[in-house]
């Protein structure tokens, strides 16, 4: 008898826990429905399971969430694609919720379903269950319905084709502004699906709703539909139906409509081509950089470098360097950074003469910025101006901006400045780096923030790759070695930090000669961290000196570290011993 029970056991103990109080009980029998169908079957599940979930009308989001999800892989358990359309009408209930969430993750499940379904069932099953989500008198469904047109309408016949065509068509003029959002959302998949001969007369009339609805949030959305459309269409389409549309779009009343324009307006002009960019849409851009809105002169003259590229050095000179110009003292610090990080691009695409003329006052002036983001984003982007000019002229200016970002009272901006020091070396050679930035880098090492100390041992390393351990142990190493002695217990942790990043640069002679000496030293240290931080550097050198360098400095310091009154001491020493042990064992 309880042989013939069993196969009930599953859906009988999944109702109750579906039914139960606890909704993590609920939410782990949902994610356990792939376990639950393999025990009960595929036609169970087909039978039973699945009418049993379209009839759960949970009002937790979160189950209703992880439902959605499981669903869309579902496909294996109700016994393949021939069935899949079972799985549907949970899916459809799902997709009319008041929860945004659920609805976009049960839209995507459905795609998927649908995406994998056979012709003849899209047609049966997926197209009549779409045209009940868009004529749902709630509109939730409406706005699920946006989602699934590009799955339903490839494999309709053509009566039905015109039907959704229409019916896409109503929900543009939807009297909610929720169903035209989500309409203009979706119009780019559904027209990538729809026939040529319909794009020009359907699509764009839809498309010209879209433009002109009342609502900005709708418009907004109608931009990013300009570059989508814009890659479907033919050239001179294009320029007819969605030039204009930019154009206007551009000189939108609302900031909303004209920020999405400045931030999508390099892919409109890949979709209008470069002739009508250079009459059309250079004056829209400039428009935009000249904006009143700082939000969208921030979007703007983020883009100034990749819409130079489009253009000829003559008209960029001409037309958008004069906004430069004016973006680079704007009153807002958000606008002077967005620029900041993108003017550097500019100078390969002007050229050397044109860039010393034009660009270099707006770098100097920018590196002057009172603003840090600003002065580091430029200071950021210097190797693509070296290619062009070189840096001997920046080099001036370049300096006091350097000195004052490494002094900052913010931490973070004194941090950032570190992180581009190897960069600039690099770009300034060594010569100046040794007489200007040199003490700065050892500066570092005393900063009041772990951070800034830890990114200084770091930065010393880099350095030294950079220029060789040559000059490291003229310029770094003597200047290190001097702060071993320093009276606070953390400086003196940051040297060891630095020492132990150094040894595998400099190589195993300096190391034995210079560094290794001070280690053993500080193994005498009154505090307990930097005795085991001595144990740590020591383990760490064991790979880098000889065999027998190990054994007659490193092992003792160790074996009277092993010996130390303090825990910590004792097990990073031990450790240390031990992995001296390994590599004879192995040597």
């Amino acid at each position: 008898m309880a042989m013939v029970d069993e196969p009930l056991y599953p859906i009988a103990v999944l109702i109750d826990e579906l039914k139960n109080d606890d909704i993590q009980l609920r939410l782990n029998s949902i994610r356990r429905l792939s376990t639950i169908a393999r025990a009960l079957g595929e036609e169970r599940t087909r039978k039973e399971l699945i009418p049993f979930l379209s009839e759960n009308n949970d009002d937790d989001d979160e189950v209703l969430l992880a439902m959605a999800e499981e669903l869309g892989v579902f496909i294996p358990y109700v016994g393949g694609v021939e069935h899949a359309h079972v799985l549907l009408p949970p899916l459809e209930t799902l997709c009319t919720v008041e929860e945004t969430c659920v609805r976009d993750k049960a839209v995507e499940s459905l795609c998927r379903i649908g995406s994998q379904m056979r012709e003849s069932d899209l047609v049966d099953w997926f197209v009549p269950l779409v045209k009940r989500l868009a004529a749902g008198e709630w509109f939730t469904a409406r706005v699920s319905a946006c989602g699934l047109f590009h799955i339903a309408y490839s494999s309709a016949p053509e009566m039905l084709k015109a039907e959704l065509r229409s019916i896409y068509s109503q929900l543009c003029q939807d009297d909610m502004p929720m169903v035209r959002r989500s309409a203009a959302t979706n119009l780019g998949k559904f027209a990538a699906t729809v026939e040529s001969a319909y794009l020009k007369s359907d699509i764009m009339s839809i498309f010209d709703y879209l433009t002109q609805d009342d609502q900005d949030s709708v418009r907004l959305l109608a931009v990013e539909g300009c570059a989508a459309l814009g890659k479907l269409l033919e050239p001179q389409d294009c320029v007819a139906h969605i030039l204009p549309v930019i154009v206007s779009f551009s000189q939108d009343k609302s900031w909303r409509v004209r920020y999405m324009v400045a931030n999508q307006l390099y892919e409109l002009c890949e979709a209008v081509g470069p002739e009508p960019t250079r009459t059309d849409l250079v004056p829209a851009y400039v428009r935009l950089l000249r904006d009143n809105e700082a939000e969208v002169r921030i979007a703007a003259a983020g883009k100034v470098t990749k819409f130079c590229r489009i253009l000829s050095p003559e008209l960029a000179i001409q037309h958008i360097l004069p906004c430069v110009k004016e973006l680079s003292s704007d009153s807002s610090q958000h606008v002077r950074s967005a620029l900041a990080s993108v003017i550097m691009g500019m100078a390969p695409v002007l050229g050397k003469d044109a860039t010393i003329e034009h660009l270099l006052p707006i770098f100097l002036s920018l590196l002057k910025d009172e603003f840090p983001d600003v002065r580091l984003n430029i200071i950021s982007k210097l190797d693509q101006v070296n290619q062009v000019i070189g840096i001997d002229l920046l080099s001036q200016s370049l300096l006091p901006a350097i000195v004052e970002l490494a002094e900052d009272r913010h931490w973070r901006v004194r941090l950032a400045i570190i992180e581009y020091i190897p960069l600039l070396a690099s770009q300034l050679g060594i010569g100046f780096f040794d007489d200007k930035l040199g003490a700065l880098c050892m500066q570092w090492l005393q900063d009041k923030v772990y951070s800034i100390r830890d990114a200084a041992a770091n930065n010393l390393k880099r350095l030294a790759e950079e220029f060789g351990p040559e000059w490291a142990m003229q310029h770094i190493i003597p200047q290190v070695l001097d702060m071993t002695t320093s009276p606070h217990y953390l400086y003196r942790m940051t040297i060891l930090r630095s020492i132990s990043l150094l040894a595998p640069v400099m190589g195993s002679e300096i190391t034995c000669s210079k560094l290794l000496p001070v280690v053993v030293t500080a193994t005498k240290d009154r505090v307990p961290n930097i005795k085991f931080n001595v144990a740590k550097v020591l383990q760490s050198l064991i790979p880098i000196v000889d065999n027998s360098v190990v054994e007659k400095t490193i092992r003792p310091s160790l074996v009277e570290l092993a010996e130390d009154p303090d825990v910590d001491v004792r097990f990073y020493a031990n450790q240390a011993l031990q992995s001296i042990d390994n590599v004879m064992m192995s040597g």
